[in-house]
């Protein structure tokens, strides 16, 4: 499953969330998010403290979990989603069922 994680850092924690952010390498990003879940992108709109990642994962938990390691620091909602194929797909299948 394909999720759509996007956050806003709580007010007054800029600062910090970016600079926690900002220390972690590459590795330290990996195991926080966890081998369950695989990032596909993540963007930042760095003056308004909010931003978007998409990831997949075949556990909702583990992306939960992910998501729980920043709770402290921003407030953060989850989203199945679905590519366009798999839009087309479900679109045509609720056709013929109609």
């Amino acid at each position: 499953m394909k999720f759509m994680v996007t956050w806003q850092i709580h007010q007054g924690k800029i600062q910090e969330a970016y600079a926690l952010f900002s220390a972690m390498t590459p590795e330290q990003d990996a195991a926080d998010r966890g081998s369950q879940v695989k990032q596909i992108g993540r963007w930042h709109d760095v003056v308004r403290g909010r931003g978007v990642t998409i990831c997949e994962s075949d556990s909702a938990s583990a992306v939960s979990n992910w998501c729980m390691n920043w709770s402290g620091l921003l407030d953060l909602d989850i989203a199945v989603i679905l590519d366009d194929d798999e839009t087309r797909a479900l679109g045509k299948a609720r056709a013929k069922s109609s």
